[in-house]
């Protein structure tokens, strides 16, 4: 997804004139985020044209992260949204935040918007050339322009306000309570891009530790207005954010060691490894799984073999998750090989398709012991496994997430990632779903290990309950 932000830059030379660049920057954690939706209330207004959006309308919104930790969103009418001048919207579906929640039409509205906005990014790139030459020959009038083009330019920095409140209705950003009217409040103040200053403003005791650039308490614009007191209020907590900064650059070393500590303590318990924090760096991702190579897509952490990442998948607040053998294929533990499976039930292709289309994202977790035990055989059981996933997700034709299990639990020892216990899914949860919160009344899991009479064991039955799923045999979801 490109986003496309305008910028004018001014030069003094000989001859003074103004040069417009058209800046594009890929989308990043730091960049708007586009959502769609329908409004929960008719009480938001268009940041375009200013009008109310109607209630259970489709609305669109710019999705921002605010310095002090929490989303922020434009919202805009459909037709104002995609006529912004300040946007290119080139995306695909996958990149529009709750995109999948819309009706089909609804959906095929947002696909055009896309492919048209994309036309009108490429031309836009096609005439910068002519549109600068223009700008080239014209001419700035007086100084006075000049002062306002700087002024423009130094206040798209974020600064800190220090003022009185003038009444009470305004609210504190952080906790969301009233600012009561003579109060000392806390500001950050920044440019708009529409072009006016916006300050968010904040209770003294919520406004600190600021992330944000603070040299001084005298820096603060409006300090010098404020009471003694309230000026040696400010210095203080200025001076403890100050100490606090210089401690967490000393101390960083010391919290590294005791995070991959914590990370190691996971392999303990069953009790420890529900709901711990999975400690996950890229660094320790490998291509191979002790020694046994990996096809493409397809990494190894700690015990765990994953599939990075199938085209087409969604990560969403909806998890659709499923055990394999026995549930999804037909698998016998006397036959290797990658083509040694068949469908478990003919109707399943069609279910997780549908799935698919209604938001859901799809993901198999699943044991396979046999990739540790066989340290001589290791690239067989490996090339077994997964080839029989990749099978399968090529015979569904559907994006699915996989988790692969291999460690062994072995009486005190316990791995944390095979089931019954949650590591598997918290790795998903914490580090493969995009930071979206799932919904768990949504969610659910399907496996045939659930302590009956003729199960091997009653692993997905106790993982479901771990985790806080709602269960189902396979039998009952595919074949009612």
């Amino acid at each position: 997804m490109f986003l496309a932000f305008n910028y004018r830059i001014i030069f003094f030379h000989k001859n003074p004139r103004s040069i417009r660049f058209n800046f594009y920057a890929m989308s990043s954690s730091s960049s708007p985020k586009i959502v769609a939706e329908y409004a929960k209330s008719g009480k938001s207004s268009c940041k375009k044209c200013s009008e109310k959006i109607d209630s259970k309308s489709l609305r669109l919104g710019l999705k921002t992260r605010d310095p002090r930790g929490f989303d922020s969103v434009k919202w805009h009418h459909f037709g104002c949204f995609s006529s912004l001048d300040s946007v290119s919207v080139s995306v695909s579906e996958t990149d529009i935040e709750g995109f999948y929640q819309l009706t089909e039409s609804d959906q095929d509205k947002l696909k055009q918007m896309a492919s048209e906005g994309d036309q009108s990014s490429t031309k836009r790139e096609g005439d910068v050339g002519t549109e600068t030459d223009k700008r080239d020959t014209k001419k700035l009038k007086t100084h006075e322009n000049e002062e306002i083009g700087q002024e423009k330019k130094n206040v798209t920095n974020e600064k800190i306000v220090a003022e009185y409140a003038k009444s009470g209705r305004s609210s504190c950003k952080k906790c969301s309570e009233k600012i009561e009217s003579k109060s000392l409040r806390m500001g950050l103040s920044s440019w708009d891009s529409r072009g006016f200053e916006n300050t968010k403003w904040h209770h003294l005791d919520c406004f600190f530790p600021v992330d944000a650039d603070l040299v001084s308490a005298e820096s603060i614009k409006g300090f010098a207005d404020l009471k003694s007191d309230d000026q040696e209020k400010l210095k203080k907590l200025v001076a403890e954010q100050d100490q606090s900064c210089k401690k967490s650059n000393e101390d960083g070393e010391t919290e590294l060691q005791e995070s991959d500590q914590k990370s190691e303590k996971i392999s303990g318990s069953p009790d420890e490894a529900i709901g711990s924090e999975i400690a996950y760096a890229v660094s320790n991702v490998k291509d191979d799984y002790k020694g046994a190579t990996l096809q493409p897509k397809w990494k190894a952490f700690q015990t765990i073999i994953y599939l990075e990442r199938d085209d087409g998948l969604h990560d969403s607040k909806k998890i659709a998750a499923f055990d394999f053998d026995g549930c999804l294929a037909k698998t016998s533990v006397q036959r290797v090989g990658a083509n040694a499976w068949s469908l478990m039930y003919a109707s399943i292709p069609k279910k997780l398709q549908s799935l698919y289309n209604d938001g859901y994202k799809l993901v198999i977790f699943t044991n396979e012991s046999n990739i540790e035990r066989w340290k001589n055989k290791r690239q067989v059981a490996v090339d077994s496994k997964i080839g029989r996933l990749d099978a399968f997700i090529k015979l569904v034709n559907v994006p699915i997430q996989v988790f692969i299990a291999c460690g062994v639990s072995k009486g005190q020892e316990v791995d944390p990632f095979r089931k019954p216990q949650p590591g598997m899914w918290r790795v998903m949860e914490q580090h493969f779903n995009s930071g979206i919160p799932i919904d768990m009344d949504q969610s659910f899991y399907v496996g045939d290990a659930a302590g009956r009479k003729d199960d091997h064991s009653d692993a997905d039955k106790k993982f479901a309950e771990k985790i806080g799923l709602k269960f189902y045999l396979p039998e009952e979801y595919f074949d009612a």
